[in-house]
């Protein structure tokens, strides 16, 4: 049975439901770069129009400049920089690697193909690391929201929460600030580029833990920080965030500028009458969310965050200045391949993405199917081979017929 839609594209109805929301949680990662050509900062709208100006091979449009990349993720230009974002990734042990595994992959891939650009144009480009987002899914049905559990007062309380640990993570001397911002179905934290991706994946780790456990309290009212016993540094407010809706705790917000402080003296008073550094006050954050981390966290990450928090492993604040690898991401800075596939397997999500960005034609219940593009991140577009009409299948539903899209051409059909 198909449903006709105004175009007349065809929409199964046994996959049509819940296409345009994701059944499992999820996280993803974003990251922005400025651009130099000839080390001039250009606006990539201007030098390139879209992607696939040095993109090579044929590119899975998305909307506007907005394509896939064969690593799963996308690439697009927005107001000035070239950001890569990852597919969604489900929320399970290790998913923030999984996330910080496909976002460099993504990064390393642009940057082979600005590599080609450059031998056929004769300019040499950079990419400069500007910001990460990261992002974890709010699924909270409405009948347990009420007026004290909404994504915008989760938004606000998490902006007290989530600053001084990701700063101990992510942040750098130079830093724009740590903003939290509501986005319906989901929470975005905005925070520097982190040019170590050992680091990106231990924020997000974090990030995801912290997100994933506040969700769970019974109320998203600012007094729950006394009553859970977290440290608020005396003075701190919040702004509101400088791009969309949300908030910002930027230099001007604390009582000094905390990126330029040594984030080991005991500088900080708190609201419950402490003096602390602001490692002491990550780390008490971080001891407080310290199982809901562990949950989701693979080993290694795990042991990071606790070394960085203890001191025992470097910030990018224990250092004089911003490192010279933001200036130049992709070669100065690199992926190690740390979690390779055979130690950490490819999330389902990203696994489904991955086959229908190749184009690889997919079988179920006798009919074949040529994925032609996606709606969003929780959609593919497909064309039947025998109708040649367009159907739309979620990701969720697809996640069941997964197994025989991955079999070899020749036993899928």
């Amino acid at each position: 049975m198909t449903i006709e839609t105004k175009k007349g594209a065809g929409i199964s109805a046994s996959a049509k439901a819940g296409t345009d929301r994701l059944e499992l949680a999820a996280i993803g990662m974003e990251a922005e770069f400025s651009v130099l050509v000839n080390d001039e900062p250009v606006r990539p709208e201007d030098v390139f129009g879209d992607p696939r100006a040095f993109v090579r091979g044929d590119l899975m449009h998305r909307v506007g400049t907005s394509y896939h990349l064969p690593t799963g993720g996308a690439v697009y230009f927005d107001t000035g920089v070239i950001e890569v974002a990852t597919p969604v990734i489900e929320i399970e042990r290790g998913c923030a690697a999984r996330a910080g595994r496909s976002l460099w992959e993504s990064i390393l891939y642009l940057r082979g193909e600005l590599d080609a650009w450059e031998q056929r144009k004769g300019y040499n480009v950079k990419l400069v690391g500007f910001s990460t987002h990261y992002n974890v899914s709010f699924e909270l049905p409405r009948s347990e929201q009420g007026r004290s559990r909404t994504v915008h007062k989760l938004a606000l309380l998490l902006s007290y929460i989530l600053p001084a640990p990701v700063m101990m993570l992510a942040a750098n001397r130079r830093s724009t600030g740590v903003g939290v911002r509501p986005r319906g179905d989901r929470i975005e934290i905005t925070a520097d580029f982190t040019p170590s991706a050992s680091l990106m994946i231990a924020t997000g780790t974090l990030i995801a833990g912290i997100v994933r456990e506040v969700m769970t309290w019974p109320s998203f009212e600012l007094d729950m920080l006394e009553e859970r016993g977290l440290p608020v540094i005396s003075g701190y407010r919040p702004i509101p965030h400088t791009s969309r809706k949300g908030w910002l705790a930027r230099n001007d917000t604390f009582p000094m500028n905390p990126f330029q402080a040594d984030v080991d003296a005991p500088l900080w008073n708190t609201r419950d009458g402490r003096r602390l550094s602001l490692r002491a006050i990550a780390g008490l954050t971080v001891k407080h969310f310290w199982h809901p981390i562990r949950r989701i966290s693979d080993p290694f990450t795990f042991r990071l965050i606790g070394s960085v928090m203890r001191g025992r492993a470097p910030s990018l604040l224990d250092l004089d200045d911003r490192p010279e690898e933001y200036e130049d991401v992709g070669r100065l800075c690199t992926w190690d391949n740390l979690f390779p596939e055979r130690e950490l397997s490819r999330s389902r999500y990203e696994r489904v993405l991955i086959k229908a960005i190749s184009g690889q034609k997919l079988t179920m219940r006798g009919r074949r199917y040529t994925p032609t593009g996606m709606r969003g991140w929780s959609a593919v577009v497909f064309r039947g081979d025998d109708d040649h009409r367009r159907h739309v299948f979620g990701i969720d539903y697809l996640l069941n017929h997964l197994r025989d899209w991955e079999r070899p051409a020749s036993r899928g059909g």
